[in-house]
């Protein structure tokens, strides 16, 4: 991605929180507003609400990403909400705020990517307030739509519209990695002879 000039794909202090887990997906995006009384009666609650109604947006393929202003420490969902993903068969979600019920949350089976466990409550700091629109997530833009690939070292968005160049370019690394890590073994020498990636380690493909 930094190659292809994208270079804000990597979302800052959002974390796994399932050693050993991967995940990839389409996004589902919602947005948290900062939380006001008058607005509060509006959203919370009821199938209209914002986070209702991205989590039906979601299916196998889908990863509902949860835009909570880098706040943190606020719980984006629990355990009760993201039963209803597990019903959904999602692979997971992935947020800038905290989960609550972590440890009940992570019996679902899919993927959870957060700042922290916590148990400080939504409605006192921030509001769901829309679906499916253009997100920010731990500092990156997310669109619906995007993917989203996320392991132990965090957390990437790739832009739907760069989806197939990406995967070709990654597939071309990853066997160029494998090409120049071999060589290595074998002549038992530094990796600067190779990488970065020159043309000696680029005539090991051919």
């Amino acid at each position: 991605m930094d190659g292809m000039g994208n270079t804000n794909t990597h979302m800052r202090e959002v974390y796994s929180q399932i050693p050993g887990q991967k995940m990839v997906g389409r996004a589902v995006t919602m947005r948290f507003v900062p939380s006001r009384p008058d607005l509060r009666e509006q959203v919370i609650g009821g199938t209209g609400s914002a986070e209702y109604l991205a989590m039906e947006h979601c299916g196998p393929d889908s990863v509902l990403v949860m835009d909570a202003m880098r706040l943190g420490w606020p719980s984006a969902v629990g355990d009760i909400k993201l039963l209803r993903l597990k019903q959904r068969g999602a692979a997971g979600v992935v947020t800038d705020g905290g989960i609550r019920d972590l440890t009940t949350c992570k019996t679902y089976g899919f993927g959870l990517f957060c700042t922290r466990d916590t148990n400080m409550t939504m409605p006192t700091h921030m509001l769901p307030f829309e679906a499916q629109t253009a997100v920010q997530c731990g500092g990156v833009l997310v669109m619906p739509g995007d993917y989203i690939t996320a392991d132990d070292g965090g957390v990437i968005v790739v832009p739907a519209v760069d989806i197939e160049r990406v995967v070709a370019k990654a597939q071309e690394y990853y066997a160029l990695e494998e090409a120049v890590k071999s060589q290595l073994e074998r002549e038992n020498v530094s990796p600067g002879k190779y990488y970065p990636f020159n043309d000696a380690a680029r005539a090991l493909k051919k």
